[in-house]
C-alpha cells in the first residue's frame, strides 16, 4: 500500500476511533439515564472497527457493513419512513462509511468472499437512501375542486388585518393561480432606517404591514419613522421621524399603522394616520401631508407612559396599531417579561381619535373606576398586557383583546384574582364603556408564558345551522379557538384536561388545561428520545442525553429548579402572524413553528449571587443591565423575576451545533376546512438555504421547514402568499392543495405580513411586503419594502 494509502488509512481509522470513543461514553450515560443502548453499541462497535482498520484487518469492513445495515434496521424500527428523522440516522454513517469506496479500503477488506463489493453496494444503497429521504421530504397534500369566483371589489388594505376583522382576506382575482407565475418586482422602495450603534443590544426587526388608503400606502419602520409612499409608483410622498428616545428599546417592534377618517367636520386632519412609537407615543398625522394634528392630544401626540408609573424607558411601549372602532383608538402595548413583580400595568385604552381625550380604560386591578388614575396613583402594576393587534366588531360594539400572562412569567403564586382571571384569555371589551362583555381563558395560571400572540380573525363560521359571527383565536400551544363572538360561547368542543402536576412548592399548577379539541391542533405528539434530532450522531447523541437530563411530562409540564422542558415553548406554535381566512371557500391557512424551550427556576439565593436580582435596566452597567433587556424581549435567558423565590433561564432546546434538538420540520404551513374542521394540507415551510450549523449559511435548499414570523394574505381567486419565513423567499401557493406557484427571492429577511390592493391609476393588483430582517430569526437586516405586479 502506498503512503497516500496508508496515511489515509490512519487518518480515517483514529477518526473512527475517536468517535466511537464519543459515543462510547456519552452511550453509557443515556443508558444510565434509562435511553436507548444504541449509541453505547455504536460507540463499542466503531472502537473495535478502528482498530481493526489500524491492524489492517480483513474484518473491518464486513464489520462496518454489519453496523451499517444494524443501523439501518434500528433507524426504521424507531423513526419509521419519517424522511428527516431516517436523514438524521443514516447520514452521518453514510458519509464515513465512504471511504470503504476508496482503493485504501478495498485493500484492507478484499480477502474475503469479495468484501469490497460488497461493502461498496451496501455503502452505496444506503448514502442513495441518504440521498432520496432529502429529494422525497415531502408532506402529502390534499386536494379540494377549484371553486368559481367572481370579480372582487375591494382596493384598498385599510387596517393591519386589511380589515379589523383580521381575516387577512382579499376579493381581488386578478392575480390568479394560472397567472402568479408572472408575478415581477415592479418597484423597490428604501426607507434608509437601519440600526444604528445605539440599537447594538436590541432586537431589531421591520415587521410591518402596509396600510393601503386612496392610493398612498403607510407604514412605519423600527424607529417608528412613518413613511407616506405612492401605491403605484413606490416613489415617496412624504415621511414623519418622530425621534424616538434611544438607548432601552428592547424589541424594535412597529407592525403598522392606523387610519381614521372622521365622519364630521374637524379642525384638522380629517383623514389621519394614527401610529405608536416605541418609546411610549400615539401620534395622529395628517394622511396628505404626514404633519402632527394639532387637535390630537398635546400637538398630535399622545403619552402612553402616563399613569404607570416611573419605570425605564422600555418596560412598556405600544408595538402594534391600535384597532379604530367607534370613532376610538384601542390600544394595548407589550410590558417586559420576566423582570419583576409589579412591572407596568397591562391596562386597555381607547382615545378618542379626533382629540385624542381618553374616552375609556380598562384596568382589570379597578373594575369599576374607566377613567386615568388620580393624582399620585397609577392603572394597577403587573396586570396581564395585550402586545397583539386587536379586532374589533363595529355592528356589537366590540373590541377583541388577546391578553397575555402576567408577569414575571415563570412563577405566579403572587397573581391577584383579576390577573388569574384575565391571565391568557380572550377579552370581549364593549367599545363605548370599555368593560368586559365576556371573556375566555386559553390558559389556566399559566407558567409558561403563553401569550395569546396573534390577532383575533371575525368570521361567519359555517355550522348545521347556517353561519354564526365567529371569533378564532390562535395560540402559543398551537391550539384554535372557535367562539361565538357576540357570547364567548365556544363553536367546536373544548375539553378540560388533566395536565401534568407537581409545580416548585412555592407555587401550584392548574389541575386540567382547555383543549380545543373539535379543531386540529398543531401541538402534534408529546416529545421523545426517539424525537430527538441532529446533524450528526454525536449531537444526536448530546440531545437525547439532554432529554434525559431534563424534566419532561408533555404539554405543561412545570418550570422547575431541575430544568423543564416546555413544548410548546414560549415562542410559540402561532406568533404575531396570526392566520389568514379565505372566507369564500372557508379555509383557514396557517404558519406555524415548533421549537422546544429549556425552562430553568433559579433558587433566589443563588440568583442573588450570579447577579440575577435586580431588574434590567434598573442597573445598566451590569452583568444584567442592557444585554438582559435584549434578551428579555428575545429569547428570554436570564430573567430576574424579582419578588418571587426564583429567577429563571429561557432558551431555545438547541444542539452544540446551534440546531433544534427536536425532529425537523420546524416550520410548517398548512389548511384547514372550516366547514369540516379537518385539515386539508401541511407541508414543510422554508428551505435550508439561509441558515445551518452555528449560523452558517452553506446555500443548500433542503425543503426542511424553518422557523417564521409574520402572516399570509388570502386571494378570492385561489391563492395565498406569504414571506414570513427564515430563507428570503416571497411565495404564492394553491389555496386547496398547498402547491407552490411562485417565489421571488428577498434581499433581506421577509418577516411581516404582505398585502395585496388594486391600483387606481393602472389598474393593477399589486402585492407589498416589507424587507427588513428579523433579529430573533437571525435574518438579513435591510430597508426594503416591495412592490409586486403582473408582467
Amino acid at each position: 500500500m502506498g503512503n497516500g494509502g496508508t496515511i489515509s488509512r490512519w487518518v480515517f481509522a483514529v477518526v473512527v476511533l475517536l468517535i466511537g470513543a464519543v459515543l462510547s461514553v456519552g452511550g453509557g450515560r443515556l443508558v444510565a439515564l434509562g435511553g436507548s443502548p444504541y449509541y453505547l453499541l455504536t460507540g463499542t462497535t466503531l472502537v473495535l472497527d478502528g482498530i481493526l482498520i489500524l491492524r489492517k484487518s480483513r474484518f473491518a469492513g464486513p464489520l462496518y457493513l454489519l453496523w451499517l445495515l444494524a443501523t439501518l434496521l434500528w433507524s426504521i424500527g424507531e423513526a419509521g419512513l419519517e424522511p428527516w428523522a431516517l436523514l438524521a440516522r443514516l447520514g452521518g454513517p453514510a458519509l464515513l462509511g465512504a471511504w470503504y469506496l476508496g482503493p485504501a479500503a478495498r485493500r484492507v477488506t478484499m480477502r474475503l468472499w469479495r468484501t469490497d463489493m460488497h461493502l461498496k453496494a451496501a455503502v452505496a444503497a444506503v448514502m442513495v437512501a441518504a440521498v432520496a429521504v432529502l429529494v422525497f421530504a415531502r408532506e402529502p397534500l390534499g386536494d379540494e375542486p377549484r371553486i368559481a369566483v367572481t370579480p372582487g371589489s375591494a382596493t384598498e388594505w385599510t387596517a393591519f388585518g386589511g380589515t379589523e376583522a383580521g381575516a387577512r382576506y382579499s376579493t381581488l382575482t386578478q392575480i390568479t393561480p394560472d397567472n402568479v407565475h408572472r408575478l415581477r418586482l415592479a418597484w423597490t422602495y428604501r426607507t434608509g432606517d437601519l440600526p444604528n450603534a445605539a440599537d447594538a443590544q436590541s432586537i431589531w426587526t421591520f415587521e410591518a404591514t402596509p396600510l393601503k388608503v386612496g392610493d398612498t400606502l403607510y407604514l412605519c419602520t423600527a424607529h417608528s419613522i412613518v413613511h407616506a409612499i405612492d401605491a403605484e409608483t413606490g416613489q415617496r410622498r412624504w415621511v414623519f421621524d418622530p425621534h424616538v428616545r434611544q438607548g432601552w428599546a428592547p424589541n424594535h417592534a412597529c407592525r403598522g399603522v392606523a387610519f381614521y377618517r372622521a365622519e364630521g367636520p374637524v379642525s384638522d386632519c380629517p383623514e389621519r394616520i394614527i401610529a405608536p412609537t416605541i418609546d411610549g407615543r400615539l401620534m395622529a398625522l395628517d394622511a396628505h401631508t404626514g404633519q402632527l394634528c394639532p387637535s390630537f392630544g398635546s400637538g398630535g401626540q399622545i403619552d402612553l407612559l402616563k399613569d404607570l408609573g416611573p419605570y425605564p424607558l422600555g418596560y412598556a411601549f405600544p408595538s402594534s396599531p391600535p384597532a379604530i372602532v367607534g370613532g376610538k383608538a384601542v390600544i394595548g402595548g407589550f410590558v417586559m417579561d420576566g423582570t419583576m413583580v409589579g412591572a407596568p400595568s397591562g391596562v386597555i385604552r381607547a382615545f378618542d381619535a379626533v382629540t385624542g381625550q381618553l374616552a375609556w380604560a380598562w384596568d382589570m386591578g379597578r373594575p369599576d373606576l374607566s377613567n386615568a388614575p388620580g393624582p399620585g396613583e397609577t392603572y394597577t402594576p403587573g396586570t396581564p398586557n395585550a402586545w397583539p393587534p386587536f379586532s374589533a366588531d363595529e355592528k356589537l360594539g366590540l373590541v377583541y383583546v388577546p391578553l397575555g400572562n402576567a408577569t414575571p412569567d415563570f412563577y405566579a403564586r403572587h397573581r391577584s384574582e383579576a390577573a388569574e382571571t384575565y391571565g391568557t384569555a380572550l377579552v370581549a371589551l364593549d367599545v363605548k364603556t370599555g368593560q368586559p362583555r365576556w371573556h375566555f381563558q386559553m390558559d389556566h395560571h399559566d407558567l409558561w408564558d403563553h401569550d395569546l400572540p396573534a390577532q383575533p380573525s371575525l368570521i361567519d363560521f359555517p355550522t348545521d345551522g347556517g353561519t354564526i359571527p365567529a371569533v378564532i383565536q390562535p395560540t402559543k400551544r398551537g391550539e384554535l379557538f372557535v367562539l361565538d363572538r357576540r357570547t364567548g360561547t365556544p363553536l367546536v368542543t373544548v375539553a378540560e384536561k388533566p395536565v401534568p402536576q407537581g409545580a416548585e412548592p412555592d407555587d401550584y399548577t392548574a389541575p386540567t388545561q382547555p383543549y380545543s379539541t373539535g379543531m386540529p391542533s398543531y401541538a402534534g405528539p408529546d416529545l421523545s428520545e426517539a424525537r430527538m434530532w441532529g446533524m450528526t450522531p454525536l449531537d444526536q447523541l448530546w440531545c437525547r442525553i439532554r432529554f434525559r437530563e431534563l424534566r419532561y411530562q408533555g404539554q405543561f409540564t412545570p418550570p422547575s429548579v431541575q430544568g423543564s422542558l416546555s413544548y410548546p415553548g414560549s415562542a410559540g406554535i402561532f406568533s404575531w402572524g396570526g392566520v389568514a381566512i379565505d372566507e369564500d371557500r372557508q379555509i383557514l391557512i396557517a404558519n406555524t413553528v415548533h421549537s422546544p424551550f429549556v425552562t430553568r427556576l433559579i433558587p433566589r439565593a443563588v440568583a442573588d449571587t450570579i447577579g440575577l436580582s435586580t431588574p434590567p435596566s434598573m442597573a445598566p452597567d451590569s452583568a444584567i443591565g442592557r444585554e438582559s433587556l435584549t434578551q428579555a424581549a428575545g429569547a428570554h435567558a436570564g430573567l430576574p423575576q424579582v419578588g418571587t423565590p426564583y429567577a429563571a433561564l429561557a432558551l431555545p432546546f438547541l444542539s452544540p451545533l446551534g440546531i433544534p434538538c427536536s425532529n425537523p420540520p420546524w416550520g410548517q404551513i398548512s389548511a384547514i376546512d372550516l366547514k369540516t374542521q379537518l385539515l386539508l394540507w401541511k407541508k414543510p415551510f422554508g428551505t435550508s438555504i439561509d441558515n445551518g450549523p452555528f449560523g452558517w449559511h452553506f446555500g443548500l435548499p433542503l425543503p426542511i421547514g424553518v422557523p417564521s414570523a409574520g402572516g399570509a394574505v388570502s386571494l378570492r381567486s385561489g391563492l395565498f402568499l406569504i414571506a414570513a419565513s427564515q430563507d428570503r423567499y416571497i411565495r404564492a401557493y394553491e389555496t386547496s392543495t398547498g402547491r407552490e406557484l411562485w417565489r421571488a427571492r428577498l434581499p433581506a429577511g421577509g418577516q411581516a405580513t404582505p398585502i395585496t390592493y388594486l391600483s387606481g391609476s393602472s389598474g393593477r393588483q399589486f402585492v407589498v411586503v416589507a424587507a427588513g430582517g428579523h433579529g430573533g430569526l437571525a435574518t438579513a437586516v435591510g430597508d426594503y419594502v416591495l412592490g409586486y405586479a403582473l408582467r
